[in-house]
């Protein structure tokens, strides 16, 4: 099984999304998909990628409620702030993060979790130092913000990938 599909849930995830992206069960995107989905682990395995070990499936759930929670919430303030809704003066900022994740996976997500929460931008990681930049549009409390990172985000990361 291995052997036809390197990477299952890539293959899954790919064929899924193609389906939904055609938003057709007609042959040919049937055939769209199966073709990605059988077609893209194959240039994986050629680029030599490491295969993701899971350690904690149910710490995805719960970390893809607490995003959903957060990227709904987030589009509610930001929404504010640009309607012009808030009250008070608006300060924008830039906040260095400590963070003890090393796994590249689990970076890779938090980077795309960041980015994809409006209202804040993953800006640089220091590999070295492990220090993140992290721009926010609505900056109140610093501390608040390495706080929620730190035990909402990194620590479940953690559980999942290390």
């Amino acid at each position: 099984m291995r052997r036809v599909l390197p990477y299952p849930i890539l293959s899954l995830g790919l064929f899924v999304a193609s389906i939904l992206l055609s938003a057709s069960v007609a042959p040919p995107s049937l055939a769209l998909a199966v073709l990605l989905a059988l077609l893209a682990p194959i240039i994986m395995l050629a680029l030599g990628v490491d295969r993701v070990r899971v350690k904690s499936p149910t710490a995805i759930m719960r970390l893809a409620i607490d995003v959903v929670g957060d990227i709904v919430r987030s589009n509610w303030a930001v929404s504010h702030i640009i309607l012009g809704r808030r009250r008070h003066e608006r300060t924008s900022g830039f906040i260095h993060i400590p963070l003890d994740l090393r796994d590249r996976y689990g970076l890779a997500v938090l980077a795309i979790i960041i980015t994809s929460t409006p209202g804040t931008l993953w800006v640089e990681y220091e590999a070295a130092t492990g220090r993140l930049l992290l721009h926010v549009l609505d900056l109140v409390d610093e501390e608040t913000w390495v706080r929620l990172i730190k035990d909402r985000y990194e620590r479940r990361l953690m559980e999942i990938f290390e």
